[in-house]
């Protein structure tokens, strides 16, 4: 099934393209917090300008891919690309040269114009699989697992870059990555979506039935950043700092694992119905995480626990995803999808914060109660309103 999508003239360039800029996304977080923290000898410093540029991202996302949708991806993509990449360098040289606090934050938030890289690659493969919902579940799937592998592999390039060669290095590497991919993706005109000057319908948040569904992305997103943060603060209590994020990825690596295979799978019955399926197995699973620090105390248990739990998470995503393009409106999907990315956003800042005061005021192992919860009110979101066939 996956060689048949890429047999499609023009997919396997765009698609090289677009992986080569999406690793990035997993790279700069982690990359201007070593920077930074290694710089100016302050964690909550960098952990403030890195919540700053998700908060811009939040809120200039959606304008890009409103703008996308309008004007086409090679027009707009490649500007707003070239203007998150000076913000990266302009970062990078501002903490070289000891430039004011403040400068940081400044240039940090220019990089909220970063494209969604994934979005408009399912907006391309939307376009052509149009008619063939086989297809594009199994286009989508890959696409997640696609998302899991650049979040897995990001950070540790990152890391490595940053630890290896010099504190900024790993910010100037994903800017240049950034720059190459989006060229190379733009440049595959053949595949792209046609613009949409005058887009049928009002704005998706104004569409019955995608306000809940949005809903639902920022429980998961919850659930998501809940888990990083409890993890992380259990491998440091354990006495296994190092290895922390070793074990996080285990999560990533299950749920691409799980992509692929559920993109092999032909999708039955009404989207609504799977999309509650999914987030029923999410939630049951969420709990092993939890029963494994409780029950076993180890991090060999949760390393395992991790791996089997986030085989839930790319189904969950794909089917949500391919629920949001259902209802979108004509001529709208960059947009849509762009606030499905707004909504992780929030949900994995909350999930953040949530876990760790949990943390502070309880327990590494208490926190892991925050995902289980955030998995369960995701559940009950997705439990509203009617199915359609």
């Amino acid at each position: 099934m996956y060689r048949h999508l890429f047999s499609l003239p023009g997919t396997r360039a765009f698609t090289a393209g677009n992986l080569i800029a999406r690793l990035p996304a997993g790279m700069f977080s982690v990359s201007a917090v070593v920077m930074i923290a290694g710089s100016r000898g302050s964690y909550a410093l960098a952990g403030a300008v890195t919540a700053t540029g998700l908060a811009a991202t939040a809120l200039a996302g959606p304008w890009i891919a409103r703008l996308t949708d309008r004007h086409g991806q090679s027009r707009t993509a490649v500007p707003a690309t070239v203007v998150a990449v000076l913000g990266a360098v302009v970062l990078l040289l501002c903490v070289h040269y000891g430039a004011p606090d403040w400068t940081l934050f400044a240039a940090y938030a220019a990089t909220a114009t970063t494209p969604n890289t994934g979005g408009m690659s399912r907006a391309r493969w939307a376009h052509l699989l149009a008619g063939d919902a086989e297809a594009l579940h199994t286009a989508n799937s890959f696409e997640q697992a696609a998302d899991e592998l650049c979040f897995m592999l990001g950070p540790a390039l990152a890391a490595f870059l940053c630890g290896t060669f010099f504190p900024e290095a790993g910010t100037l590497v994903g800017a240049v990555l950034l720059m190459a991919g989006m060229l190379i993706f733009t440049a595959q005109r053949s595949t792209e979506p046609p613009p949409s000057p005058t887009p049928r319908g009002g704005p998706p948040l104004r569409v019955p039935g995608i306000p809940p569904l949005l809903a639902c992305f920022v429980a998961t997103g919850s659930v998501f950043g809940s888990m990083e943060v409890a993890t992380l603060a259990y491998a440091n209590a354990t006495g296994h700092r190092a290895v922390g994020g070793a074990v996080l990825a285990l999560q990533a690596a299950g749920s691409c694992a799980a992509g692929l295979l559920y993109g092999r799978l032909k999708p039955t019955g009404a989207p609504e119905l799977r999309l509650r399926w999914c987030l029923l197995a999410m939630t049951a699973l969420m709990t092993l995480p939890l029963l494994a620090t409780t029950a076993f105390g180890s991090l060999p248990a949760l390393a395992a626990a991790l791996l089997v739990a986030g085989m839930a998470t790319a189904p969950t995503m794909v089917t949500a995803m391919a629920l949001l393009q259902h209802r979108t409106p004509e001529g709208r999907l960059n947009e849509g999808m762009s606030l499905a990315v707004t909504g992780l956003l929030m949900g994995i800042a909350c999930g953040s914060a949530a876990a760790g005061w949990t943390t502070d005021h309880a327990s590494p192992t208490t926190a892991f109660w925050v995902p289980v919860a955030a998995a369960t009110t995701a559940l009950l979101l997705g439990m509203q309103g009617r199915t359609t066939p």
